[in-house]
């Protein structure tokens, strides 16, 4: 039975300090069990914090990068290299200086003039590769968003319902108004979902999908072993 667990810190600073730290013990440990680990990136200002002081921690030494697979929960579907995609920005914080193989990092695919709905499909392939829907993900990131949204999957939004394992987004409240994004069903197969929050932005968001608020897709995005709420003091002021 999936598990949920709330951990408050004071700012989010410290946030992605514990986040980062929690990262690296998790990869340690699934490569320790089965020899390689399996993550899922997220999005935003707090995911590039992230990634920036894992870089700083000495325990990433213990990761043998190399056999790491990283994966996207979603993507502003713009070209390679544009400084909004969350792959450019992950590049950037961490990505570009670690001994990656780069057939183990499966970025979403950029705007290259095709439809939206072919590159989640390409993606939906890229994840099967190993004969499963979806590989087996260690652990899944996610931020929450003001209106209490994950990965691309918006309150009230069609693409919630959508039920393959990726799917294009089109009129997105948030811009770019085009993406692609894993769905909910992909989310919930993860080992273990963290929902990452920061600043009092988050505030009504959090305290909402914390108290079961349905209407928040937060709020649906749960881990199979266990469900970690990673928050600031700001963003939890509102929980119960």
């Amino acid at each position: 039975m999936s598990k949920t667990l709330v951990v408050v810190v004071p700012d989010a600073d410290v946030l992605a300090a514990t986040v980062a730290s929690r990262l690296v013990a998790k990869i340690v440990d699934a490569q320790a069990e089965r020899g390689s680990a399996s993550v899922v990136l997220t999005g935003g200002r707090i995911a590039a914090k992230v990634l920036r002081t894992v870089k700083e921690l000495p325990a990433a030494a213990a990761i043998d990068w190399s056999r790491v697979d990283l994966w996207w929960g979603d993507e502003r579907y713009l070209p390679t290299g544009d400084p909004d995609r969350n792959e450019t920005q992950a590049r950037e914080a961490l990505l570009d200086v670690l001994p990656l193989d780069p057939h183990r990092v499966h970025a979403m695919p950029a705007d290259d003039g095709q439809p939206a709905e072919t590159a989640a499909v390409r993606y939906a392939n890229e994840l099967a590769t190993g004969g499963a829907d979806v590989p087996p993900f260690d652990v899944l990131m996610l931020g929450v968003g003001e209106d209490g949204h994950v990965a691309s999957l918006f309150p009230g939004h069609p693409v919630l319902n959508e039920t393959g394992t990726t799917a294009a987004v089109h009129n997105s409240p948030k811009p770019p108004p085009t993406r692609i994004t894993l769905t909910m069903p992909t989310i919930q197969t993860a080992d273990e979902v963290w929902l990452i929050a920061a600043g009092p932005d988050k505030t009504d968001a959090v305290g909402a999908a914390l108290d079961g608020d349905r209407s928040k897709p937060a709020a649906h995005a749960t881990g199979r072993s266990r469900t970690y709420w990673l928050l600031d003091e700001a963003a939890a002021a509102k929980r119960s």
